[in-house]
């Protein structure tokens, strides 16, 4: 089962966690795992390239883990990371409704 942990402050998304492999199927064919990477790490590119946010990011491909967390935002950078984010959440949250078996969420 993969965790995901959403960290919010003042309403914010300013954190995330995900840790472990689905179990959805065997490596490399596993498609929930495979859909939920995607969600995260497009969110995760789209923090980085498009919306220029420095993120503090970490990786275990083997482990499958991922974390990352925001600096400190300025108004513009705060919309666009809201934006992205609450995507992904989105996408997180439709995933969780079909998988719950394989996906737990946790919003703090």
């Amino acid at each position: 089962m993969t965790e995901v942990k959403i960290y919010k402050e003042s309403g914010h998304i300013i954190k995330l966690e995900a840790d472990g492999h689905t179990g959805y199927g065997v490596e490399g064919e596993d498609i929930v795992c495979a859909s939920l990477s995607s969600v995260i790490q497009t969110a995760l590119m789209g923090l980085l390239q498009v919306a220029g946010i420095n993120v503090n990011y970490e990786i275990r491909d083997t482990q499958g883990y991922l974390c990352f967390s925001l600096p400190k935002l300025d108004e513009s950078q705060r919309h666009d990371a809201d934006v992205i984010l609450n995507t992904m959440l989105c996408g997180i949250t439709d995933l969780v409704e079909g998988y719950s078996d394989f996906i737990e969420l946790e919003v703090k």
